[in-house]
Protein backbone atom coordinates (compact mmCIF):
# COMPACT_ATOMS: atom_id res chain seq x y z
CA UNK A 1 0.00 0.00 0.00
CA UNK A 2 0.94 3.45 -0.49
CA UNK A 3 1.68 7.34 0.32
CA UNK A 4 4.31 9.95 -0.68
CA UNK A 5 8.62 11.09 0.54
CA UNK A 6 10.71 14.21 -0.02
CA UNK A 7 10.87 17.92 0.17
CA UNK A 8 7.62 18.19 -1.64
CA UNK A 9 7.32 14.48 -1.57
CA UNK A 10 7.33 12.17 1.40
CA UNK A 11 6.22 8.67 0.69
CA UNK A 12 4.69 6.06 2.94
CA UNK A 13 3.88 3.08 0.74
CA UNK A 14 1.15 1.63 2.88
CA UNK A 15 -0.40 4.85 3.81
CA UNK A 16 -0.19 7.84 1.59
CA UNK A 17 0.30 11.32 2.85
CA UNK A 18 0.18 14.21 0.46
CA UNK A 19 2.21 17.36 0.25
CA UNK A 20 1.33 20.85 1.40
CA UNK A 21 0.19 23.38 -1.14
CA UNK A 22 3.07 25.78 -0.57
CA UNK A 23 6.55 24.30 -0.28
CA UNK A 24 10.07 25.48 -1.07
CA UNK A 25 11.51 22.15 -2.25
CA UNK A 26 10.98 18.43 -2.68
CA UNK A 27 12.60 16.57 0.18
CA UNK A 28 10.67 17.54 3.29
CA UNK A 29 12.78 20.20 5.07
CA UNK A 30 10.66 20.23 8.25
CA UNK A 31 11.29 18.06 11.30
CA UNK A 32 8.16 15.97 11.87
CA UNK A 33 6.90 13.54 14.46
CA UNK A 34 3.34 12.40 13.75
CA UNK A 35 1.11 9.61 14.99
CA UNK A 36 -1.95 8.68 12.93
CA UNK A 37 -4.59 6.10 13.87
CA UNK A 38 -7.82 5.22 12.07
CA UNK A 39 -10.41 2.46 12.25
CA UNK A 40 -13.71 1.53 10.55
CA UNK A 41 -16.25 -0.92 12.00
CA UNK A 42 -19.16 -2.10 9.80
CA UNK A 43 -22.45 -2.73 11.62
CA UNK A 44 -23.75 -5.36 9.19
CA UNK A 45 -22.12 -8.45 7.81
CA UNK A 46 -18.61 -9.77 8.32
CA UNK A 47 -15.84 -7.69 6.80
CA UNK A 48 -12.04 -7.47 6.88
CA UNK A 49 -10.80 -5.45 9.81
CA UNK A 50 -9.80 -2.03 8.47
CA UNK A 51 -7.50 0.40 10.23
CA UNK A 52 -4.09 2.01 10.25
CA UNK A 53 -1.59 3.09 12.89
CA UNK A 54 1.85 4.50 12.18
CA UNK A 55 4.52 6.82 13.48
CA UNK A 56 6.17 9.15 10.99
CA UNK A 57 9.54 10.77 11.63
CA UNK A 58 11.28 13.18 9.27
CA UNK A 59 14.72 14.55 10.13
CA UNK A 60 16.41 17.16 7.94
CA UNK A 61 20.16 17.69 8.35
CA UNK A 62 20.62 14.02 9.15
CA UNK A 63 24.39 13.59 9.58
CA UNK A 64 24.96 16.29 6.93
CA UNK A 65 23.05 19.39 5.89
CA UNK A 66 22.01 17.93 2.52
CA UNK A 67 20.62 14.65 3.91
CA UNK A 68 17.06 14.03 5.10
CA UNK A 69 15.97 10.81 6.79
CA UNK A 70 12.34 9.76 6.61
CA UNK A 71 11.03 6.77 8.57
CA UNK A 72 7.46 5.48 8.77
CA UNK A 73 6.96 2.80 11.41
CA UNK A 74 3.90 0.62 11.92
CA UNK A 75 3.56 -2.46 14.16
CA UNK A 76 4.78 -4.92 11.54
CA UNK A 77 6.01 -2.69 8.72
CA UNK A 78 8.87 -0.25 8.21
CA UNK A 79 9.28 2.18 5.34
CA UNK A 80 12.30 4.48 5.09
CA UNK A 81 14.03 6.83 2.69
CA UNK A 82 17.26 8.77 2.69
CA UNK A 83 16.98 11.92 0.59
CA UNK A 84 19.84 13.86 -0.99
CA UNK A 85 18.79 17.50 -1.27
CA UNK A 86 19.95 19.06 -4.57
CA UNK A 87 21.74 15.77 -5.18
CA UNK A 88 21.30 16.04 -8.97
CA UNK A 89 21.32 19.83 -9.31
CA UNK A 90 19.92 22.98 -7.68
CA UNK A 91 16.29 21.98 -8.34
CA UNK A 92 16.58 18.19 -8.44
CA UNK A 93 16.69 15.85 -5.44
CA UNK A 94 17.09 12.10 -5.37
CA UNK A 95 16.48 9.46 -2.73
CA UNK A 96 17.01 5.79 -1.99
CA UNK A 97 14.49 3.82 0.03
CA UNK A 98 13.95 0.49 1.76
CA UNK A 99 10.72 -0.99 3.06
CA UNK A 100 9.32 -4.28 4.20
CA UNK A 101 7.39 -6.25 6.76
CA UNK A 102 4.55 -8.59 7.45
CA UNK A 103 1.06 -8.55 5.92
CA UNK A 104 1.95 -5.66 3.62
CA UNK A 105 0.66 -7.44 0.50
CA UNK A 106 -2.30 -9.27 2.02
CA UNK A 107 -5.44 -9.52 -0.13
CA UNK A 108 -9.11 -9.72 0.89
CA UNK A 109 -11.65 -10.95 -1.65
CA UNK A 110 -14.98 -9.07 -1.51
CA UNK A 111 -17.72 -9.80 -4.04
CA UNK A 112 -21.31 -8.57 -4.06
CA UNK A 113 -20.97 -7.09 -0.58
CA UNK A 114 -19.68 -10.34 0.92
CA UNK A 115 -16.23 -10.93 2.40
CA UNK A 116 -15.03 -14.24 0.94
CA UNK A 117 -12.55 -15.42 3.57
CA UNK A 118 -11.80 -18.69 1.80
CA UNK A 119 -10.34 -16.76 -1.15
CA UNK A 120 -8.35 -14.25 0.90
CA UNK A 121 -4.69 -14.70 1.82
CA UNK A 122 -1.68 -13.13 3.53
CA UNK A 123 1.21 -11.42 1.79
CA UNK A 124 4.57 -10.23 3.12
CA UNK A 125 7.09 -8.09 1.27
CA UNK A 126 10.42 -6.31 0.98
CA UNK A 127 11.28 -3.42 -1.33
CA UNK A 128 14.18 -1.26 -2.52
CA UNK A 129 13.53 1.96 -4.42
CA UNK A 130 15.15 5.00 -6.01
CA UNK A 131 13.43 8.31 -6.72
CA UNK A 132 14.11 11.57 -8.52
CA UNK A 133 12.17 14.76 -7.69
CA UNK A 134 12.52 17.80 -9.93
CA UNK A 135 11.07 21.24 -9.18
CA UNK A 136 10.22 23.23 -12.33
CA UNK A 137 9.31 26.59 -10.75
CA UNK A 138 11.43 27.38 -7.67
CA UNK A 139 10.39 31.04 -7.72
CA UNK A 140 6.63 30.34 -7.66
CA UNK A 141 4.47 30.02 -4.58
CA UNK A 142 2.73 26.84 -5.77
CA UNK A 143 5.29 24.18 -6.75
CA UNK A 144 5.18 22.11 -9.93
CA UNK A 145 7.04 18.84 -9.44
CA UNK A 146 8.07 15.97 -11.67
CA UNK A 147 8.46 12.62 -9.92
CA UNK A 148 10.14 9.47 -11.22
CA UNK A 149 10.41 6.40 -9.04
CA UNK A 150 11.60 2.86 -9.68
CA UNK A 151 11.21 -0.01 -7.22
CA UNK A 152 12.11 -3.67 -6.88
CA UNK A 153 9.51 -5.41 -4.73
CA UNK A 154 9.40 -9.03 -3.59
CA UNK A 155 6.18 -10.64 -2.29
CA UNK A 156 5.66 -13.87 -0.36
CA UNK A 157 2.07 -15.18 -0.24
CA UNK A 158 0.55 -17.73 2.12
CA UNK A 159 -2.80 -19.01 3.34
CA UNK A 160 -4.18 -17.72 6.63
CA UNK A 161 -6.42 -19.63 9.06
CA UNK A 162 -9.52 -18.87 7.01
CA UNK A 163 -8.18 -19.55 3.50
CA UNK A 164 -9.71 -22.62 1.86
CA UNK A 165 -7.38 -25.60 1.68
CA UNK A 166 -8.36 -25.91 -1.98
CA UNK A 167 -7.36 -22.32 -2.77
CA UNK A 168 -3.81 -21.84 -4.04
CA UNK A 169 -2.36 -18.34 -3.33
CA UNK A 170 -0.25 -16.67 -6.04
CA UNK A 171 3.34 -17.77 -6.48
CA UNK A 172 5.99 -15.81 -4.63
CA UNK A 173 7.88 -13.43 -6.88
CA UNK A 174 9.23 -10.02 -7.71
CA UNK A 175 7.51 -6.92 -9.02
CA UNK A 176 9.49 -4.23 -10.79
CA UNK A 177 7.58 -0.97 -10.97
CA UNK A 178 8.02 2.50 -12.36
CA UNK A 179 5.89 5.47 -11.35
CA UNK A 180 6.02 8.94 -12.84
CA UNK A 181 3.85 12.01 -12.58
CA UNK A 182 3.41 15.76 -12.47
CA UNK A 183 1.92 17.47 -9.44
CA UNK A 184 1.04 21.14 -9.06
CA UNK A 185 0.52 22.01 -5.40
CA UNK A 186 -0.37 19.31 -2.89
CA UNK A 187 -2.17 18.55 0.36
CA UNK A 188 -0.67 18.06 3.82
CA UNK A 189 -0.88 14.57 5.36
CA UNK A 190 -3.13 15.75 8.18
CA UNK A 191 -6.79 15.47 9.09
CA UNK A 192 -8.78 18.28 7.51
CA UNK A 193 -6.02 20.70 6.41
CA UNK A 194 -7.16 24.32 6.51
CA UNK A 195 -5.91 25.40 3.08
CA UNK A 196 -4.52 23.42 0.15
CA UNK A 197 -4.92 22.62 -3.53
CA UNK A 198 -3.57 20.08 -6.00
CA UNK A 199 -3.69 19.10 -9.64
CA UNK A 200 -1.78 15.98 -10.66
CA UNK A 201 -1.49 13.21 -13.26
CA UNK A 202 0.20 9.82 -12.77
CA UNK A 203 1.30 6.62 -14.46
CA UNK A 204 2.47 3.40 -12.82
CA UNK A 205 3.65 0.25 -14.55
CA UNK A 206 4.01 -3.05 -12.67
CA UNK A 207 6.01 -5.94 -14.14
CA UNK A 208 5.85 -9.34 -12.41
CA UNK A 209 8.42 -12.11 -12.51
CA UNK A 210 5.92 -14.73 -11.28
CA UNK A 211 2.77 -14.05 -13.29
CA UNK A 212 0.35 -16.90 -13.83
CA UNK A 213 -2.74 -18.60 -12.54
CA UNK A 214 -3.79 -19.18 -8.93
CA UNK A 215 -6.98 -19.78 -6.92
CA UNK A 216 -9.27 -22.80 -7.38
CA UNK A 217 -7.68 -24.88 -10.14
CA UNK A 218 -6.19 -21.73 -11.67
CA UNK A 219 -9.51 -19.89 -12.05
CA UNK A 220 -7.87 -16.43 -11.79
CA UNK A 221 -4.67 -14.90 -13.11
CA UNK A 222 -1.93 -12.46 -12.21
CA UNK A 223 -0.95 -10.43 -15.27
CA UNK A 224 2.70 -10.24 -16.24
CA UNK A 225 2.37 -6.47 -16.50
CA UNK A 226 -0.28 -3.95 -15.49
CA UNK A 227 -0.50 -0.25 -16.31
CA UNK A 228 -2.37 2.32 -14.23
CA UNK A 229 -3.20 5.91 -15.17
CA UNK A 230 -4.93 8.37 -12.84
CA UNK A 231 -5.38 12.05 -12.15
CA UNK A 232 -6.53 14.08 -9.14
CA UNK A 233 -7.84 17.57 -8.36
CA UNK A 234 -8.35 18.73 -4.78
CA UNK A 235 -9.15 21.90 -2.85
CA UNK A 236 -9.40 22.66 0.88
CA UNK A 237 -10.42 26.09 2.17
CA UNK A 238 -11.33 27.67 5.52
CA UNK A 239 -13.48 30.80 5.78
CA UNK A 240 -11.46 33.37 7.80
CA UNK A 241 -14.34 34.79 9.84
CA UNK A 242 -16.56 31.81 10.64
CA UNK A 243 -13.78 29.16 10.51
CA UNK A 244 -16.11 26.88 8.59
CA UNK A 245 -14.11 24.78 6.17
CA UNK A 246 -14.78 22.57 3.20
CA UNK A 247 -12.77 20.27 0.98
CA UNK A 248 -13.38 18.42 -2.26
CA UNK A 249 -11.35 15.88 -4.17
CA UNK A 250 -11.94 14.42 -7.62
CA UNK A 251 -9.97 11.35 -8.69
CA UNK A 252 -10.32 9.38 -11.92
CA UNK A 253 -8.36 6.36 -13.09
CA UNK A 254 -8.12 3.77 -15.80
CA UNK A 255 -5.95 0.70 -16.32
CA UNK A 256 -4.62 -1.78 -18.86
CA UNK A 257 -4.41 -5.48 -17.88
CA UNK A 258 -5.27 -4.91 -14.23
CA UNK A 259 -5.75 -7.95 -11.99
CA UNK A 260 -7.02 -8.46 -8.46
CA UNK A 261 -3.74 -7.31 -6.90
CA UNK A 262 -3.26 -4.21 -9.05
CA UNK A 263 -6.84 -2.95 -9.60
CA UNK A 264 -8.21 0.19 -7.97
CA UNK A 265 -10.16 -0.62 -4.81
CA UNK A 266 -12.80 1.73 -3.40
CA UNK A 267 -14.59 1.78 -0.06
CA UNK A 268 -14.41 2.79 3.58
CA UNK A 269 -13.59 6.13 5.22
CA UNK A 270 -9.91 6.18 6.18
CA UNK A 271 -8.65 9.50 4.79
CA UNK A 272 -4.94 8.88 5.49
CA UNK A 273 -4.75 5.27 4.33
CA UNK A 274 -3.50 6.22 0.87
CA UNK A 275 -2.00 9.14 -0.97
CA UNK A 276 -5.22 9.40 -2.92
CA UNK A 277 -7.73 7.63 -0.65
CA UNK A 278 -10.60 6.12 -2.65
CA UNK A 279 -13.13 6.71 0.12
CA UNK A 280 -16.77 5.63 0.05
CA UNK A 281 -18.33 6.12 3.52
CA UNK A 282 -20.44 3.24 4.77
CA UNK A 283 -18.84 0.56 2.58
CA UNK A 284 -16.36 -2.09 3.61
CA UNK A 285 -12.77 -0.98 3.17
CA UNK A 286 -11.75 -1.73 -0.44
CA UNK A 287 -15.12 -3.36 -1.08
CA UNK A 288 -15.24 -2.52 -4.81
CA UNK A 289 -12.57 -3.47 -7.38
CA UNK A 290 -12.38 -1.33 -10.50
CA UNK A 291 -10.63 -1.27 -13.87
CA UNK A 292 -11.84 2.29 -14.36
CA UNK A 293 -13.51 4.76 -12.02
CA UNK A 294 -14.42 8.36 -11.30
CA UNK A 295 -14.80 9.44 -7.67
CA UNK A 296 -15.89 12.69 -6.02
CA UNK A 297 -15.43 13.25 -2.26
CA UNK A 298 -16.57 16.32 -0.33
CA UNK A 299 -16.50 17.24 3.36
CA UNK A 300 -17.62 20.19 5.47
CA UNK A 301 -16.62 21.29 9.00
CA UNK A 302 -18.92 23.48 11.12
CA UNK A 303 -17.65 24.85 14.48
CA UNK A 304 -20.28 24.41 17.21
CA UNK A 305 -18.49 25.97 20.19
CA UNK A 306 -17.06 29.48 20.71
CA UNK A 307 -13.55 28.09 21.06
CA UNK A 308 -13.92 26.27 17.72
CA UNK A 309 -12.60 23.14 19.42
CA UNK A 310 -15.76 21.15 18.74
CA UNK A 311 -16.97 20.78 15.17
CA UNK A 312 -19.62 18.91 13.25
CA UNK A 313 -18.21 17.09 10.24
CA UNK A 314 -20.22 16.04 7.19
CA UNK A 315 -18.91 14.08 4.23
CA UNK A 316 -20.27 12.50 1.07
CA UNK A 317 -18.92 10.57 -1.90
CA UNK A 318 -20.18 9.29 -5.22
CA UNK A 319 -18.43 7.12 -7.79
CA UNK A 320 -18.92 5.59 -11.21
CA UNK A 321 -17.21 2.20 -11.55
CA UNK A 322 -16.26 -0.16 -14.34
CA UNK A 323 -15.75 -3.32 -12.29
CA UNK A 324 -12.80 -5.67 -12.58
CA UNK A 325 -13.82 -8.92 -14.30
CA UNK A 326 -14.91 -11.46 -11.70
CA UNK A 327 -15.97 -8.85 -9.12
CA UNK A 328 -18.96 -7.31 -10.94
CA UNK A 329 -22.22 -6.43 -9.21
CA UNK A 330 -25.45 -4.71 -10.33
CA UNK A 331 -25.21 -0.94 -10.45
CA UNK A 332 -22.22 0.96 -11.75
CA UNK A 333 -22.89 4.12 -9.71
CA UNK A 334 -22.52 4.08 -5.90
CA UNK A 335 -22.76 6.73 -3.19
CA UNK A 336 -22.32 7.15 0.56
CA UNK A 337 -22.67 9.81 3.26
CA UNK A 338 -21.31 10.32 6.75
CA UNK A 339 -21.23 12.66 9.77
CA UNK A 340 -19.18 12.97 12.93
CA UNK A 341 -17.98 15.10 15.83
CA UNK A 342 -14.43 16.45 15.67
CA UNK A 343 -12.42 17.73 18.64
CA UNK A 344 -9.27 19.84 18.27
CA UNK A 345 -6.96 20.55 21.21
CA UNK A 346 -6.14 24.24 21.89
CA UNK A 347 -2.78 23.97 20.11
CA UNK A 348 -4.15 21.68 17.37
CA UNK A 349 -1.72 19.11 18.71
CA UNK A 350 -4.49 16.54 18.87
CA UNK A 351 -7.44 15.90 16.56
CA UNK A 352 -10.01 13.22 17.23
CA UNK A 353 -13.20 12.38 15.36
CA UNK A 354 -15.94 9.83 15.97
CA UNK A 355 -18.15 9.28 12.95
CA UNK A 356 -21.09 7.40 11.45
CA UNK A 357 -21.43 6.49 7.77
CA UNK A 358 -24.15 5.09 5.53
CA UNK A 359 -23.40 3.31 2.26
CA UNK A 360 -26.45 4.12 0.16
CA UNK A 361 -25.84 1.53 -2.56
CA UNK A 362 -23.82 -1.02 -0.59
CA UNK A 363 -25.08 -4.56 -1.21
CA UNK A 364 -25.81 -6.65 1.88
CA UNK A 365 -27.73 -9.85 2.59
CA UNK A 366 -30.92 -7.90 3.40
CA UNK A 367 -30.74 -5.62 0.34
CA UNK A 368 -29.03 -2.31 -0.27
CA UNK A 369 -27.74 0.05 2.39
CA UNK A 370 -25.05 -0.41 5.07
CA UNK A 371 -23.99 1.32 8.28
CA UNK A 372 -20.60 1.74 9.90
CA UNK A 373 -18.86 3.70 12.64
CA UNK A 374 -15.26 4.83 12.88
CA UNK A 375 -12.71 6.98 14.62
CA UNK A 376 -9.64 8.92 13.54
CA UNK A 377 -6.87 10.24 15.78
CA UNK A 378 -3.95 12.52 14.93
CA UNK A 379 -1.18 13.43 17.39
CA UNK A 380 1.38 15.98 16.29
CA UNK A 381 4.36 15.42 18.59
CA UNK A 382 6.41 18.20 17.04
CA UNK A 383 3.74 20.60 15.74
CA UNK A 384 5.50 21.04 12.36
CA UNK A 385 4.49 23.45 9.65
CA UNK A 386 5.45 23.58 6.01
CA UNK A 387 6.09 20.91 3.41
CA UNK A 388 4.50 17.52 3.44
CA UNK A 389 4.49 14.04 2.01
CA UNK A 390 4.09 12.58 -1.53
CA UNK A 391 2.64 10.17 -4.20
CA UNK A 392 1.85 6.58 -5.06
CA UNK A 393 -0.89 4.42 -6.51
CA UNK A 394 -4.30 5.50 -5.18
CA UNK A 395 -5.73 3.36 -2.44
CA UNK A 396 -2.99 0.75 -2.40
CA UNK A 397 -3.36 -1.11 0.89
CA UNK A 398 -0.53 -2.49 3.02
CA UNK A 399 -2.42 -5.15 4.95
CA UNK A 400 -3.10 -3.43 8.27
CA UNK A 401 -6.07 -5.70 9.00
CA UNK A 402 -3.54 -7.68 11.02
CA UNK A 403 -3.00 -4.72 13.34
CA UNK A 404 -6.33 -5.23 15.09
CA UNK A 405 -6.00 -9.01 15.30
CA UNK A 406 -7.36 -11.69 13.00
Amino acid sequence: MTFPMTRRLCKIPWLVLLLPAIAPAQIDPVKRDLIQIGYNQPLEGRAPLAGYAFYYHNQPDFLRTNLTLRVALAPVYLDSELGFVHGLGPNTDFAIGAAGGGFADSYNEIRGGKFVEGESFDGHSAELSGSVYHLFNPADQIPLNFILRGAAHYSVYDRNDETSQYFQPPNDGGIFSVRTGLRWGGIEPTLFPALAMELSVWYEGQFRTAAGRYGFNGDRELESNSHLFWGAAALSYTLPASKQSFSARFVAGTSVDADRLSAYRLGGFLPLVAEYPLSLPGYYFQELSARQFVLLNASYLLPIAPSERWNLEFNAATAGINYLSGTEQPGSWVSGVGAGILYRSPSDKYKFIVSYAYGIDARRSDGRGANSIGFLLQIDLDQPYGDGFAPAQPGRWRGWNWLFGR
